[in-house]
């Protein structure tokens, strides 16, 4: 993820933290947690809802950069975006077999041995690409650089853009989209189903009547001197909302995805809990590291201890696997 720590720096290191807790708080009733954690999804693959679907091709689609691009065979797919989600997404499908190029960040079981096509953590590899004969490949602009994929066009290859944002309530529409440029838009609807139940049972784990516990997300990269405090549209706040916590970065009134760490802010905040990144959480050292950060240790939940980590592939993915992301993190929580 050292692409997503440059881009991050770079949009958000002139944003403050702003905002100013009020009030007293009664202190959280639902948290069960007491330490350090790890939410681990206790089912790591991905499990098509049906196998073998039979496309109905040619399609034409409008791609999200605008260009209208038709589709003609899906035989070889390849998936590129920063997170993965393209490729649990047609692996979800049931096209799993049909995919013969994969970014660095697809993490599940069954893609294991579908090669690389990105090189230097999350670049995009031309000849890489093109060696493996696609007959789509399926992209968004998290990824780049750009005139890879249009190299790709050029050389006669479909290239499909989809949207870039990775929230809670777009996961229906990603599918949905995705499944349209693969010819099999009723297989679409069955995953939206399964996803959407997946979700709404991971979300009845939160406690009812208690005090929702206050999270904040922390994306750290100890190696490149990334220490960013998550707000509104992170995808972090929904994925904190849909376990019944509040995210106070948007609590206390953040107005950007990310911004600087800032010992202030998080008084401020008050997080009773803090999410990372796995990785994230072993570049600064772990926890002692993480204590090390200023305002860390002074927080309640740096006081208690209270650090979740979650994968680098699972937490913000926002893929088919979002409802079993949800689960794992709200049985930390509350069952501890």
């Amino acid at each position: 993820m050292r692409q997503v720590a440059a881009l991050l720096a770079a949009a958000f290191l002139l944003a403050g933290c702003g905002g100013v807790a009020t009030g007293t708080r009664e202190a959280p009733t639902a948290l069960a947690l007491s330490g350090p954690a790890t939410a681990r999804l206790t089912d790591t693959d991905v499990h098509p809802v049906v196998t073998d679907p039979t496309p109905e091709l040619p399609v034409t689609v409008r791609s999200h950069d605008g260009a209208e691009v038709t589709v003609s065979s899906v035989d070889r797919i390849v998936t590129v975006d920063l997170y993965g989600t393209l490729s649990e997404i047609v692996f979800s499908l049931g096209l799993g077999d049909r995919v013969v190029g994969r970014d660095s960040s697809t993490g599940f079981p069954s893609a294991a041995n579908v090669p690389v096509v990105t090189a230097g953590g999350h670049d995009l590899n031309a000849e890489a690409i093109l060696d493996l004969d696609p007959t789509v490949v399926l992209t968004d602009t998290s990824i780049g650089p750009p005139e890879v994929q249009q190299q790709l066009r050029e050389a006669g290859i479909p290239v499909v853009f989809f949207a870039p944002e990775r929230t809670l309530a777009g996961v229906p529409a990603h599918i949905r989209a995705v499944a349209a440029a693969l010819g099999v838009p009723s297989v679409g609807e069955q995953l939206v189903s399964s996803v959407d139940a997946e979700i709404t049972a991971a979300r009845a784990l939160a406690p009812e009547g208690a005090t929702p516990p206050r999270l904040t997300f922390l994306y750290v990269r100890g190696s490149a001197g990334v220490y960013l405090m998550s707000g509104p549209d992170s995808g972090a706040d929904a994925m904190i909302e849909a376990v019944g916590a509040v995210d106070v970065g948007t609590d206390i009134g953040l107005d950007k995805p990310f911004v600087p760490i800032t010992s202030e802010g998080l008084l401020n905040a008050q997080p009773d809990v803090i999410l990372v990144m796995s990785e994230g959480l072993e570049s600064v050292g772990g926890i002692d590291g993480l204590l090390r950060i200023p305002g860390v240790g002074q927080t309640p939940a740096g006081q208690s201890r209270r650090i979740v980590d979650v994968a680098d592939t699972d937490l913000l993915s926002f893929g088919p696997r979002v409802g079993r992301t949800i689960t794992a993190l709200a049985k930390v929580l509350y069952e501890g």
